[in-house]
């Protein structure tokens, strides 16, 4: 089945304006879920608004939506008002300024989608711009309505395609120095150093998404499926506990060494010496 369009509308630069489509780039749709049952009856369970002080059920009509002002003091909101906050969509994606592609941090990334030509009457003005992009090497801030929400999205071009990831308000974006704060200065040792250098290259690879595993969800489709096929669930055994020791044994261990440099060093200057000597003799 073709993929469904998450949002429609029209990307817009200036003068230049192409309809475009955004699809979902990344889901979590694929992962097991779960629906809670009653264990009596297997029967599936559905949720209930209840209140907090009668403990009776609310139904559907009488439940609306409020703000905390206080301690047990909510200002109730209904459909309407809210709705009265919700932007108007015109559904144009409109450029606002094209940027170099790396200019924001990627602590501000927060969903990707793919960004296509909508109909064949557009897919001249998208490459246009796409391949505009690509030329100059820049990335574009545009903004728009979506899911009910004013959102800023950074687009960049990608093979026949663009990329647009929207970003988080800087509000929701928590302030490093903060959290870095509280981590102690320190001076390392020139040996730490070399031999953190040389695990990072012995442990050099490149980034390829298909070996990533997700160890959970593999593990829970094993377990449905032994429960269907009504085989024993193995129980995981647990990793054993690491042992806590120096850390300069950490690094040389990790570094496949035991040795000090200065014995390495040694060992090397002894054996350069003992062909200097074999290649005398030899002459």
């Amino acid at each position: 089945m073709a993929p469904r369009a998450n949002w429609k509308g029209f990307l817009k630069v200036g003068e230049l304006v192409c309809p475009v489509a955004l699809y979902t780039a990344a889901s979590t749709s694929e992962r097991i879920a779960f629906h809670m049952l009653n264990r009596k009856t297997g029967h599936r369970l559905h949720r209930e608004f209840v209140d907090s002080e009668t403990g009776k059920v609310v139904e559907r009509e009488d439940q609306v939506k409020g703000y905390e002002a206080g301690e047990n003091d909510y200002i109730a909101l209904d459909p309407e008002e809210i709705a009265a906050a919700v932007p108007e969509s015109d559904k144009t994606l409109e450029i606002d300024a094209f940027i170099a592609c790396d200019d924001i941090d990627h602590l501000y990334f927060d969903k990707p989608y793919y960004l296509v030509p909508s109909d064949r009457h557009g897919a001249e003005a998208f490459a246009l711009i796409r391949e505009g992009m690509k030329a100059t090497k820049v990335a574009a801030l545009a903004e728009t309505v979506l899911f009910r929400r004013v959102r800023s999205l950074l687009i960049r071009p990608e093979g026949d395609g663009l990329i647009a990831t929207t970003l988080n308000y800087d509000y929701e974006v928590r302030s490093a120095e903060e959290t870095f704060s509280e981590i102690p200065a320190l001076k390392l040792k020139g040996e730490m150093l070399e031999l953190a250098e040389h695990i990072i290259k012995t442990k050099s690879g490149r980034f390829d998404p298909k070996t990533f595993d997700d160890r959970y969800d593999a593990a829970l489709a094993e377990v449905v499926k032994a429960k269907i096929e009504g085989r024993k669930i193995k129980p995981v055994k647990p990793k054993a506990e690491g042992k806590v020791i120096d850390l300069m044994e950490a690094l040389r261990q990790s570094a496949g060494t035991n040795e000090k440099p200065a014995k390495r060093e040694a060992k090397k200057t002894a054996a350069a010496n003992k062909t200097a000597v074999k290649r005398r003799k030899a002459g």
